[in-house]
């Protein structure tokens, strides 16, 4: 897996007004924590971070402190602003190199599906999976041929094999699917009946 590298400033433990002013100089706060491992906090650039978070990519981090120390981890959760969407705390989760890593992999779809050449509709349900596996197997992406599907079929996590990894996703979690002509016209009658039920409704306080 692909390594990215990110700047901190080593931080003190602060109320909400410390913690406050780091956001209003561009600064997200974080933390890291891991098994031995005395919590370290710090700060790191808003722009650096979105390296991390503006892409469907994953990454080991590569933690640069300013302390001299550093670390490799990977993201543990990230909070972000329920309005204006800016991160606004991170958790970093210290990698062992002896020890399983979890994280969430991207998925990859290849291939020209029997069912769409049979006139149905390819419809992809996931982007990503979460997978465990040693540090030095973890792969930057999970690929998913899709040649096999027929019409109203689909591939399941339970479906997937890869070697020295292990999904931790639901097994009955549907990644992709083909959808006949049949499935679609069904739907599309459904949600007409609804739609003109609501303008009715909306309709009748005029009337009134």
């Amino acid at each position: 897996m692909k390594h990215f590298e990110l700047k901190g400033q080593i931080r003190e433990a602060g109320n909400k007004a410390v913690v406050k002013a780091f956001r209003k100089q561009g600064l997200v706060p974080c933390n890291l924590y891991g098994q031995g491992l005395e919590n370290v906090l710090f700060t790191v650039s808003e722009k650096d971070l979105k390296g991390l978070t503006n892409t469907p990519a994953s990454y080991i981090v590569d933690l640069v402190l300013s302390d001299g120390k550093t670390y490799n981890a990977t993201i543990h959760e990230l909070q972000f602003h329920p309005v204006k969407d800016n991160c606004l705390h991170v958790d970093f989760l210290l990698v062992d190199g002896k020890k399983p890593v979890s994280i969430n992999v991207p998925l990859v779809f290849t291939g020209h599906p029997i069912g769409v050449r049979q006139g149905g509709k390819f419809v992809q349900n996931a982007r990503s999976l979460r997978i465990s596996a040693m540090p030095d197997d973890l792969p930057d992406s999970l690929t998913i041929v899709t040649d096999n599907i027929g019409l109203d079929k689909r591939i399941t996590v339970e479906d997937l094999h890869f070697d020295n990894i292990n999904i931790l996703t639901l097994k009955s979690t549907v990644l992709c699917r083909v959808i006949s002509t049949r499935q679609l016209s069904a739907s599309a009658a459904a949600a007409a009946p609804a739609e003109e039920g609501s303008s009715e409704e909306e309709a009748a306080p005029a009337e009134a």
